[in-house]
């Protein structure tokens, strides 16, 4: 970890903002701003923690989420949305999985056209591990209490749905 700087660089940011007639504007930049930090200092933590599994967040997200399906297995297709990337960070990250013996790519039993993706007895031991790493290390002691959690969780799950991440819950 690096020597925290003597002052917020965003809040510094914020009051230039406002000084060069954008005062507006100067809450909300330093909110996105704020966000885009933290995510740094996050994704930091975790390719931390991944690192000692021999793998970066992505992997790790691939495999939880085949650890997760049903069977252990799914269409390459489907974990490319449910992790919303593009397919040829889906096919990236699969071939270093492959290569590592942690997932491997099958003929679906009904559409020739489909590569399924199956979890190995290898990766889902990896996964497991690797995700009490996180619970444990970052999960457990993120800096923010309980109450600040949920009212994260209730924004920025609004934020995404309005920004057409997924659909709204049907009442």
């Amino acid at each position: 970890m690096q020597e925290p700087l003597p002052r917020d660089p965003i809040a510094e940011a914020a009051r230039n903002w406002e000084r060069h007639g954008w005062g507006e504007y100067a809450e909300p930049m330093a909110a996105v701003t704020s966000i885009m930090r933290a995510q740094q200092i996050l994704i930091g933590r975790a390719e931390a923690i991944m690192k000692g599994f021999g793998l970066t967040f992505a992997r790790f997200e691939m495999l939880q989420l085949l650890s997760f399906a049903r069977g252990s297995q799914m269409p390459m297709s489907r974990a490319s949305r449910l992790l919303q990337v593009h397919p040829t960070s889906v096919t990236s990250a699969v071939d270093r999985l492959e290569k590592d013996g942690l997932v491997e790519r099958t003929a679906h039993p009904t559409d020739g056209r489909t590569v399924l993706l199956v979890l190995t007895d290898e990766g889902r031991e990896l996964a497991r591990s690797a995700a009490e790493a996180l619970n444990e290390q970052l999960f457990a002691s993120t800096g923010f209490n309980a109450r600040d959690v949920a009212s994260l969780n209730r924004i920025l799950q609004r934020f995404r749905q309005k920004s057409g991440d997924f659909a709204a819950p049907l009442d």
